[in-house]
């Protein structure tokens, strides 16, 4: 029987054993899915902190329960180790390791290049590798490939290559891992055939492509679109600013239209392990066939810009107040990169953090998910929300909205604040002087004739 046959039965009666390497947002929700179907998993992490922490049920995760791990744990279904001989026991590798980018915005493809040199170490024939994280158009073919065809190993044969992107957004109550359409394109035909079995098993939708060029480009395309989007809804931002017309207002009375409009907001900047960083992947890719992208790098642009626009309206508010940045005391709101979650990577409240401080403000921040950042070995703590907190602050500044912080609060105790995120529009006029990311002139009332 070919090996194709002999692992499709295997997926089918569920006597594959998963390997995933990266136990991150993308690995660890996948390992609880397949655990969840039936499979054992094989969960390989370099951080041994990581690896302990899963073994004795504990989650690091916040879309992972810890109660999850545990049941998995127990029923023998799931294990952490940093051994990566352990792979060899696998029919099946998903990759799942960061892709960041290097500090001239190329892709830094370390973690990649090694999750495949060991998955190439413990290959044998039968056996699938799937890459699952963002990278440029052409990764799996010209990085992936080479690594098992030098060991002799015919491609959609002896053993099968494909490229399905994560689609993970931490935090979402609606869409989780089992939920989201996976998109999946293999090398060959019998690859695309082996991963789309797999990841039916436990995906309730499976949409399969022509090549992972596809798949690997399918995934750029998404998040360069939102950043492309959010990027004209910043400017947006800024338009009504110098215009002295209410961005929030704007925005809600366009999004009245029912065809032809879809909603962004602007914001403080862009965060996350996707929309800061994907579309600079297919920059690059691009760069090297001499073309150049305007519409990502302009919105690159503008959104890279976004937290010093908002550190000028703070310092243009403390000056309204007759107090300078230098001396004054911000508590910043949030410092996730978005609501409701506890995750700080590309988050804009760290920039603007960092300018507030480096134009002499006294810095505090509160958030009810991250009680401390560790940034360049220096550990920040939180602080409390307390009443005095908000209104010892020459100025709040609204970063993330995360949805359990008492506006009405913060604005009945603050003296000035100033909302990135139109977190106050519901709030009754109280003590505080609210600034929002559009400056709206206060309109006089006519006198009476």
């Amino acid at each position: 029987m070919p090996l194709r046959d002999q692992l499709l039965r295997k997926i089918t009666d569920r006597k594959a054993t998963v390997a995933i390497v990266g136990l991150g947002y993308v690995g660890l929700p996948l390992a609880i899915e397949f655990a969840r179907e039936g499979f054992k998993v094989i969960g390989y992490d370099i951080s041994q902190r990581v690896v302990d922490r899963l073994n004795g049920g504990v989650s690091h995760i916040q879309d992972v329960s810890s109660a999850d791990v545990a049941k998995f744990v127990q029923k023998g279904l799931f294990v952490a180790t940093t051994d990566e001989d352990r792979l060899r026991e696998a029919d099946a590798i998903s990759i799942a390791v960061p892709t960041p980018l290097v500090k001239t915005r190329d892709p830094d493809m370390s973690y990649v290049e090694a999750a495949a040199a060991a998955a190439a170490r413990q290959a044998h024939p039968g056996l699938l590798v799937v890459l699952e994280s963002t990278t440029y158009p052409g990764t799996t073919r010209e990085l992936l490939q080479p690594a098992f065809e030098r060991l002799g190993l015919v491609v959609g044969v002896d053993v099968f290559i494909a490229f399905s992107p994560e689609r993970v957004d931490p935090g979402n109550p609606t869409y989780h891992t089992k939920n989201t359409p996976k998109v999946v394109g293999g090398i060959t035909t019998a690859c695309t055939d082996v991963a789309v079995a797999l990841y039916e098993s436990c995906i309730d939708t499976v949409v399969r492509v022509s090549s992972p060029e596809t798949a690997e480009l399918v995934k750029l395309l998404e998040n360069t679109f939102r950043s492309v989007n959010i990027g004209m809804a910043n400017e947006m931002a800024i338009v009504c600013d110098k215009l002295g017309v209410d961005v929030w207002e704007v925005i809600e009375a366009a999004g009245t239209k029912p065809f032809g409009y879809m909603k962004f907001t602007p914001g403080p900047g862009i965060g996350g392990h996707c929309i800061p960083l994907d579309p600079h992947y297919l920059a690059w890719k691009m760069r090297t066939l001499n073309y150049k992208t305007r519409f990502i790098d302009l919105a690159s642009e503008i959104n890279s810009s976004m937290p010093a626009f908002v550190v000028a309206k703070v310092a243009a508010a403390l000056n309204d107040d007759r107090k300078s940045v230098n001396g004054s005391r911000a508590l910043v709101i949030g410092v996730a990169y978005k609501r409701d979650i506890d995750d700080v990577r590309e988050s804009p409240a760290l920039d603007i953090i960092r300018l507030l401080e480096a134009d002499g403000a006294e810095v505090e921040y509160h958030d009810p998910y991250i009680p401390s950042i560790r940034e360049d070995g220096h550990e920040r703590k939180g602080v409390a929300l307390t009443d005095e907190e908000l209104a010892s602050a020459d100025v709040v500044v609204i970063v993330t909205d995360h949805r359990s912080i008492d506006y009405q609060r913060l604005v009945d105790h603050a003296s000035l604040v100033v909302d990135s995120r139109n977190a106050t529009s519901k709030t009754e006029p109280s003590r505080a002087r609210i600034v929002s990311l559009s400056t709206v002139p206060r309109v006089e009332p006519a006198p009476a004739l």
